[in-house]
């Protein structure tokens, strides 16, 4: 993670997109804007090593089959999260995790953003992996900001929800009074 520009803070900055994953033992701020989304943020307080995932689903569905696409769903991004915090040192035991996102982006859709937050919830509590801090559901998009080495997060909220489209105004009707128009 060299050649990044430094943040105001002096600490790199890395931005981790949609069905992205990090992992770092190094002091650098991973950073990702979240609507319906989520975002785990895991570290070991002990080694000195955590990363963020950004998923848009929590499992494919039944007809999914194409290994590129796996990288949108959680159940996917969470292995790869723990198994690249594993490698560079991280103990499955002292994992700690917080969640970000889920947030109810659309009047009158399906709830993607609850059932994103249940997944992620249900998978840690599955995987033993004890859930410190959570900031999910509502209506706001999210930034997250998270320092792997040290574990700690701030999230902010973006905006109160996605601006409805503005309704097309329709001119009034050209009305003509008896004339007879040729061409």
């Amino acid at each position: 993670m060299t050649g990044l520009p430094a943040s105001p803070d002096r600490l790199r900055r890395v931005t981790v997109m949609q069905g992205e994953t990090r992992v770092s033992g190094e002091d650098v701020v991973l950073t990702t804007v979240l609507g319906s989304c989520i975002a785990a943020c895991l570290f070991d307080p002990h080694a000195k090593v955590g990363g963020l995932n950004h998923f848009l689903l929590a499992e494919p569905g039944s007809g999914e089959t194409d290994p590129k696409q796996m990288q949108r769903y959680g159940v996917y991004a969470m292995e790869v999260l723990i198994n690249g915090m594993l490698q560079i040192g991280a103990t499955r035991s002292a994992l700690r995790a917080k969640l970000y996102g889920g947030a109810s982006m659309r009047d009158g859709f399906r709830d993607i953003g609850a059932t994103n937050a249940a997944f992620a919830r249900r998978f840690l509590a599955d995987e033993r992996i004890q859930l410190v801090g959570e900031d999910v559901g509502g209506f706001s998009a999210r930034r997250v900001e998270f320092r792997p080495a040290h574990g700690l997060a701030r999230c902010r909220a973006v905006n109160d929800r996605i601006a409805a489209p503005p309704r097309p105004v329709m001119p009034p009707p050209n009305i003509r009074s008896g004339e007879v128009e040729l061409f």
